[in-house]
């Protein structure tokens, strides 16, 4: 079984998985569950094992369909340009939206309450993939609140953007799951972890490291329902 192959499997039964994007990019490693999977046990796993920011990704399309921006836009649109528009060496437009609580949480912060947030953001993602529009639009509106402790991202597509974001949006849809992900960045000590240290650390956490082309390869082989932005 090939190391994608074995990630896809891994990926739906709810392990993490390791996804490298490439030298020519971040030359970084997040670690990545499906959303459905989330507890405040893989919050704590996510901040302790990986220690990066712990992002919501959903697709640009279920974003829009909520009225959702990027943040580059919004900061554009109240005179805030020149932040905005500046890139860091990779290039690549961020795929940051709004940081959301949930209203049923305490402060927002703690694993449980970050998992309750991601929860319903996955009910509404859920929802709106699926066709009920109206339905997931309410539950949004009522049940969120701005700015809050979980960073919502979309991904752009694939083909516009080739960032962690996209490609573990692209990696649930191979797994034809519901394109909705927990990313994290893994951290060492002062800088990102090397290859190295993750293939060891997804070694210990019986899972995978799988590397982005592989992903955008085979995503590319097939057709996938995708509006990239």
């Amino acid at each position: 079984m090939d190391s994608l192959t074995k990630a896809i499997k891994l990926f739906a039964s709810g392990k993490p998985i390791f996804i490298y994007d490439s030298h020519s990019r971040e030359d970084e490693v997040d670690m990545v569950y499906h959303a459905s999977f989330i507890t405040y046990k893989e919050i704590y796993l996510l901040r302790t094992v990986a220690g990066g920011l712990i992002c919501y990704v959903m697709p640009f399309e279920v974003g829009r369909e909520l009225g959702l921006k990027f943040m580059d836009e919004i900061l554009s649109a109240i005179g805030l340009r020149d932040l905005a528009t500046k890139r860091l060496g990779y290039g690549d437009k961020p795929a940051f939206s709004l940081w959301v609580n949930y209203l049923g949480v305490k402060t927002g912060i703690s694993d449980v309450d970050r998992a309750l947030t991601i929860n319903k953001l996955y009910e509404v993602t859920s929802l709106i993939y699926n066709g009920y529009v109206s339905e997931g639009r309410k539950k949004f509106y009522e049940g969120f609140m701005s700015p809050g402790h979980v960073p919502i991202l979309m991904s752009r597509g694939i083909s516009s953007r080739k960032g962690h974001t996209e490609l573990s949006d692209a990696l649930s849809r191979l797994a034809n799951l519901t394109p909705a992900t927990v990313i994290t960045e893994v951290l060492d000590e002062g800088t990102s972890m090397t290859l190295g240290k993750v293939k060891e650390l997804a070694e210990r956490l019986d899972t995978v490291l799988v590397d982005g082309n592989d992903i955008l390869d085979a995503y590319l082989r097939n057709i996938h329902r995708e509006s990239p932005y």
